[in-house]
């Protein structure tokens, strides 16, 4: 015998959920959706309503369906399967028991429509804006920096890799567009240093230890004083940090300094940061051949205290939400590393809430 839930009975799960501290209930709470409205409708290629036909699904709930894959790093297929079980996911979309459920493939194309129109940068400016408003203003200066996002790896010849990094299709794969459409012919392989506590002869001195990694980088800026992503800039594997500096600073920051770790640090970048009015506090290289300063030394570990907060977001979207590029090409991991960012900064509000009002 089924037993059917009432009216109360779902109140009740829901004023448990509550005192549970549903995390999704802060979220919504906090994050004005409305605002997300125009730029969404605005990229969204619908059709004519009045052509008949079953109507299209409200874009902010389809958006706050891309928040949910975000934070939980969920597929369209699973995304689906978890809306339709879990009481909490509803409620934060705003669904009743008995309304229709969006499926993988209108969760796929809505995200595809907004890649096409590259909507992700303008969804991150506009609520970037709603948190300057709030108070949240970029303050105490910018922390630089980025990390790789994997992404399956590519099972190449070296002639289809000396093509892909030409720019040009590799000879047979346009007579077979299934393969092609599978091949992520954007990103790249490069080479992630770690340090390691002791060589293999058992010295303590530290060593490097490079590692093959293939996929994209999110280049990020957060401010220093609420620790919020300010700027940000997706790009392949192999791309050379220190190149994107210019494209990650933000001029809007009340206070000059930038802090960057020695990948940013050269001439080029020194003179931009001088000439647009920034001061430097990106670490200092060692001399080749020659032991570092202790005067240089002591000034890059007072940087590094200053650099170490922009790890907090990095280690979330690595950590809680398993940020990872499922998708082919670099406008739809875009959109993806945009999303994580935005995401982010809408966790980052509901911390910064908790402590109190904007400083």
């Amino acid at each position: 015998m089924s037993i059917q839930a009432g009216f109360w009975d779902l109140d009740e799960r829901y004023v448990r959920l509550s005192e549970a501290g549903d995390p999704l209930e802060k979220l919504d709470v906090l994050v004005p959706w409305g605002v997300f409205r125009k730029p969404l409708t605005k990229a969204l290629k619908r059709s004519d309503g009045a052509k008949g036909g079953r109507p299209p699904f409200d874009p902010v709930v389809m958006f706050k369906i891309m928040v949910l894959q975000s934070l939980y790093n969920l597929s369209d297929d699973q995304a689906e399967f978890v809306i339709n079980d879990r009481l909490s996911f509803m409620r934060f979309l705003g669904l009743g028991l008995g309304d229709k459920v969006p499926d993988a493939k209108t969760i796929w194309l809505f995200r595809e429509h907004l890649t096409q129109a590259g909507a992700v940068e303008n969804l991150f400016a506009r609520f970037d804006k709603h948190l300057t408003k709030a108070g949240y203003l970029a303050m105490g200066g910018q922390i630089v920096d980025a990390t790789i996002v994997a992404a399956p790896k590519q099972r190449n010849s070296d002639g289809e890799k000396a093509d892909i990094k030409a720019g040009q299709i590799p000879q047979g794969w346009k007579d077979k567009p299934a393969k092609l459409a599978q091949k992520d012919r954007d990103a790249r392989w490069t080479v992630k240093f770690s340090k390691a506590k002791q060589k293999p002869d058992g010295s303590k001195h530290t060593i490097d230890i490079a590692i093959p990694a293939f996929g994209y980088k999110n280049h990020i800026a957060i401010d220093r004083e609420h620790g919020l992503i300010r700027k940000w800039k997706a790009t392949n594997a192999s791309r050379y940090d220190g190149a994107q500096l210019p494209d990650l600073v933000d001029k809007q920051n009340t206070a000059s300094g930038v802090w960057a770790d020695t990948a940013y640090r050269s001439k080029k970048n020194e003179a931009w940061l001088s000439g647009n009015g920034f001061v430097s506090n990106i670490h200092t290289k060692k001399p080749k051949g020659r032991p570092m300063s202790p005067r240089a030394s002591k000034a890059n570990g007072k940087r590094s205290k200053v650099r170490a907060f922009v790890e907090h977001p990095f280690a979330r979207m690595k950590g809680p939400m398993a940020l990872f590029i499922r998708t082919i090409g670099i406008d739809r991991a875009t959109t993806k590393i945009g999303m994580a960012n935005l995401v982010y900064n809408m966790q980052r509000l509901v911390w910064l809430h908790a402590r109190g009002a904007p400083g």
